[in-house]
């Protein structure tokens, strides 16, 4: 709602109005004087305040798009990458996986897929009017360019920019960085809230497809299977990994083909932390990141589907900035205990039964999130987690008794411009 007041207010004369609830702010009328004006310009550049640009950002980006043939590039951006350096390792890691988005972002572009990443962008204020909705409360006109059905409103924006035949562009450069969570706690935030809305913006995703196909502008099989994978993957792989863990498989079962299927994957993933920087083998580390962040990413699926079922919206979870560390809820810190507890009862009943298969992948499981588990969360800090998390459940909230709203007289205008709200009016004798 920052971002669609700001650019609402721009091209204004605007005059400072004292009401009952504050100062509002309204366009000047004939003969009056503006107290101050927002002047109107041809792009906008956006920033997450845990983001920093180089000197040059706005430079090149917009240069780039005053180049021929560009006039239909809506957002050009560098995904922001990691700070060097992480003093903690959840921290590495978690910059670890940034980084190879940025490298995935960049041949997103290359298929006409790109999303907007918000933490960063410099956008066509055309492209904004083409997707602005305008919606009236009362006597008020409320102009909304980011819709905020979802907390992933950059992903829906891109959605909607590309059924008005908008492109969205990443620059191949590195011109923008961003801090990582420093703790488990902090980092269920920021991923709960990544993993949430996906699912509410494939649908549609799959409307706006139709219609652009109406229009004789059909999307490319590349855009597709991309778009999708970017909204859904997070998903279908938290309950692909969640069965994986599960499911006790037979020898017959795991073909080794099956196997080695997933070896290009591993390899890439590899190849693209070595280009950034890292080792080959923290796909280790990330796969017990993975393993660790399974109940952060399903919770936010599920999220999800409730937002579905009964149209609802959820307030936007800022990522905590503290000095020391931030308590995580108890079912995140205690589901990688039991996912260990699990796979040693899984590879001894195995080993005993000879299924080395299965035995041999609930073992590696079992000592990947115990690795996991100790290097990002910390065994002390989950079970002081998990046992604030049960002292919880023993304590009833006491709800403060509500404040008695000021009774306060309010003009006619003040009523009409906020609309249908609680107030108590100084009641009169009839």
């Amino acid at each position: 709602m920052n971002l669609n007041s700001f650019i609402g207010l721009m091209g204004h004369s605007l005059k400072r109005v004292e009401t009952s609830d504050g100062v509002i702010l309204r366009d000047v009328r004939k003969g009056e004087s503006p107290d101050f004006v927002m002047r109107n310009s041809e792009y906008v550049l956006t920033l997450d305040a845990d983001s920093m640009l180089l000197r040059d950002y706005c430079l090149r980006l917009v240069y780039q798009m005053e180049q021929p043939g560009n006039e239909r590039v809506a957002v050009i951006q560098t995904p922001y990458s990691s700070y060097r350096g992480a003093p903690t390792r959840i921290e590495r890691i978690a910059a670890a996986t940034t980084d190879i988005q940025h490298m995935l972002h960049q041949g997103m572009t290359y298929y006409d897929a790109t999303f907007w990443v918000g933490a960063n962008a410099v956008i066509r204020k055309a492209a904004l009017d083409d997707i602005c909705v305008v919606s009236t409360e009362g006597t008020r006109t409320v102009k909304t360019y980011i819709q905020d059905r979802t907390v992933i409103e950059d992903t829906e924006s891109s959605i909607d920019l590309g059924y008005f035949g908008w492109h969205l562009v990443n620059y191949p450069e590195r011109l923008s960085y961003s801090a990582t969570p420093p703790d488990f706690g902090s980092l269920v935030v920021q991923r709960r809230r990544w993993a949430n809305g996906g699912l509410l913006i494939i649908g549609k995703f799959f409307r706006i497809v139709h219609a652009r196909h109406q229009q004789g502008n059909d999307v490319k099989l590349g855009e597709w299977a991309l778009r999708v994978n970017y909204m859904a993957s997070i998903a279908w792989s938290s309950f692909g990994l969640m069965f994986l863990l599960a499911y006790p498989f037979d020898q017959r079962l795991l073909s080794p083909w099956v196997v080695l299927a997933s070896l290009p994957y591993f390899a890439t993933m590899s190849s693209d932390l070595k280009r950034n920087g890292y080792k080959r083998s923290d796909i280790f580390r990330i796969y017990g990141f993975n393993i660790v962040l399974l109940t952060v990413n399903l919770s936010g699926t599920l999220k999800s589907i409730q937002q579905g079922m009964t149209n609802t919206k959820i307030p936007f979870a800022r990522t905590p900035k503290v000095n020391n560390r931030t308590a995580s809820p108890a079912l995140y810190v205690t589901m990688p205990w039991v996912i260990i507890i699990y796979s040693c009862m899984v590879f001894y009943a195995d080993t005993f039964s000879h299924n080395w298969g299965n035995a041999v992948f609930a073992g590696f499981n079992a000592v990947v999130t115990f690795w996991a588990l100790t290097a990002y969360i910390g065994i002390w800090h989950s079970v002081q987690d998990m046992v604030v998390g049960l002292i919880r459940w023993f304590f009833v909230p006491i709800k403060e008794p509500q404040q008695e709203v000021a009774r306060k007289k309010s003009s006619w205008r003040d009523a009409l411009y906020f609309g249908d709200r609680q107030m108590i009016y100084e009641s009169r004798p009839l």
